[in-house]
């Protein structure tokens, strides 16, 4: 019997490429010794304010099993009744270290702070639970810590995270019957659905999170787990570890508790595909707000957490004014959606998700490689397996974001993706802007010769020299067709709000190989995908 294969070890990259460790340590020691050389002044300023009304400690809060968490306080010496904020870490090694600036900020806002390092990172005890019954327990663990050392009486509490600390975040609001308010940015809803979008295992994500945590301390089971994604084994044991550690999961502990939760998502989410967090979102039943913004992982969100202005941080700080302190601010009236609008940056207040989407075109696929609004059957279009193409969801995990925030999209050669290896689809030069607003969905109809089929959509705004940036995508995989069958996919691509100029094209590309996903073909293998009359295959576009 030969022993499973671990998945070599990864070279430590960061998911916060943004943040500078050197800086927030300086600014740190600043709080600590009140020296504020070297320092700029703006963050000299804040750490002035920060200390005339707060002390700033260093710590250890004791978390489940005994292990010890490195976190860090900011309490405030006066009796009078204050809210509270507890900060779990992002997924880095920077752990507690990454909230500094802001948690100041809630300070000198009269919050009394807690941040910590979760469990198995940076300074702390344990091995890494991935947000899991210890996890959780950590996080009441770390309330109790703040609460018994604040001056005076605690009036309500908030938990805030980013990445791996919103998730953990909203997991102790649902267990934990204190937490009157959440900030979640960059966070997940559906860990299960983040791991296996519609049956496709994110290989990419995957391996960017090993690579995140390489000075990490993984549980044997977050390390099998990970490992069995990337070795396509087990599949059912890793959604059963992932459905405890999924919001979606607790969503009626939320809504019972009428739990506030803001959210902070990009279009482009490479970790954490911005549907499954939408889908928690709109089951909410509580106030609840929705930022949706160009760019990937915790960029959006990333220059805040420098001190710099950001609109993300602004909303959160707005968030917990009025849920927690009663502010009257008009953060409630503005709408539960806030869009900005690639590529224009346009920010757009919605009352809800639904309202995004106005109305629905339907294009249907037609075997002259067209999209049109009439439906055309008969026809038959061939993807072979194994091959790559231009066409891929980006250059990188993470920092292809970067450069959207910049300006700079990724510029996809629609010119040099092979035919024979991708099938494509387009629609006529638009004669207005064509303003997608939601979620597109894709029927398709194809037949694959072997068990086991993977192929990947992508939605590209198309200029006249053939030039296009990518709007959407989603892949999808079936397991359970016979060989020789026809498989009908119904499919919705990743959210989007997207402005197509005038004169572009939209263009549909199917192809079978992606470097961000784990597939289930064959090498070699050929999709032929067609459109029964029975069950035309059609694309629909949300606009709004």
């Amino acid at each position: 019997m030969t022993a499973a294969r671990r998945t070599p070890a990864p070279v430590p990259v960061s998911l916060y490429p943004e943040l500078d460790s050197t800086a927030l340590g300086a600014f740190v020691g600043a709080l600590e010794s009140g020296d504020v050389t070297g320092l700029s002044p703006a963050r000299a300023a804040e750490v002035a304010e920060s200390r005339a009304g707060a002390v700033f400690t260093r710590g250890k809060v004791t978390g489940a099993d005994g292990d010890l968490l490195d976190a860090a306080l900011w309490r405030h010496t006066g009796v009078q009744p204050r809210p509270v904020i507890i900060m779990p870490s992002p997924w880095t090694d920077l752990g507690w270290l990454a909230y500094a600036v802001q948690a100041t900020l809630f300070a000198i806002r009269g919050y009394d702070v807690l941040a910590y390092s979760a469990r198995g990172f940076a300074g702390s005890e344990g091995q890494v639970d991935v947000a899991g019954p210890l996890d959780v327990a950590d996080g009441s663990r770390a309330l109790d810590h703040l609460i018994e050392r604040s001056a005076g009486p605690v009036t309500k509490i908030g938990f805030l995270g980013d990445s791996y600390g919103s998730g953990i975040s909203q997991l102790v609001a649902a267990h934990d019957t204190r937490v009157d308010a959440v900030v979640a940015l960059s966070s997940w809803g559906d860990l299960g659905e983040a791991f296996y979008e519609n049956s496709t295992r994110h290989v990419a994500a995957v391996r960017a999170l090993l690579a995140a945590a390489a000075k990490a301390r993984l549980s044997p089971q977050t390390q099998s787990v990970f490992d069995n994604v990337l070795a396509n084994r087990d599949i059912r044991g890793t959604l059963r570890w992932a459905e405890p550690r999924s919001p979606f999961t607790h969503i009626k502990e939320l809504n019972r508790r009428q739990v506030p939760v803001f959210y902070s998502h990009a279009w482009h989410e490479t970790l954490f595909p911005s549907n499954q967090t939408l889908k928690v979102f709109n089951e909410l039943t509580g106030p609840k707000r929705l930022a949706l913004s160009i760019g990937d992982h915790s960029g959006p969100e990333a220059s805040g957490m420098l001190g710099l202005p950001n609109r993300i941080w602004t909303d959160a700080h707005r968030w917990f004014d009025r849920h927690l302190k009663g502010i009257d601010n008009g953060i409630d009236a503005e709408g539960q959606v806030l869009g900005e609008v690639m590529w224009n940056k346009t920010l757009e207040p919605r009352p809800t998700w639904h309202s995004v989407t106005e109305e629905v075109r339907r294009l249907h696929l037609a075997g002259g490689g067209e999209l049109t609004e009439q439906p055309e059957s008969g026809w038959t279009a061939g993807v072979l397996c194994g091959m790559d193409t231009p066409a891929t969801v980006a250059d990188s995990v993470v920092t292809s974001g970067y450069q959207e925030i910049a300006g700079r999209p990724k510029v996809y050669p629609t010119g040099d993706i092979d035919r024979s290896v991708a099938a494509v689809w387009a629609s006529a030069p638009g004669r207005e802007i064509t303003r997608l607003r939601g979620t597109p969905r894709l029927r398709v109809t194809y037949r694959a010769a072997n068990p086991g089929s993977t192929f990947v959509a992508y939605l590209l705004d198309v200029a006249a020299d053939n030039t296009a940036h990518i709007v959407t995508h989603a892949p999808y995989t079936d397991l359970d067709s016979p060989p020789d069958s026809l498989i009908s996919a119904d499919i919705d691509l990743q959210a989007t709000a997207y402005d197509v100029p005038r004169d572009h094209r939209l263009m549909l590309v199917i192809d079978a190989r992606d470097p961000f996903y784990g597939d289930a073909n064959l090498p070699r293998a050929t999709l032929s995908f067609t459109s029964p009359e029975a069950t035309p295959s059609y694309l629909d576009l949300p606009l709004g």
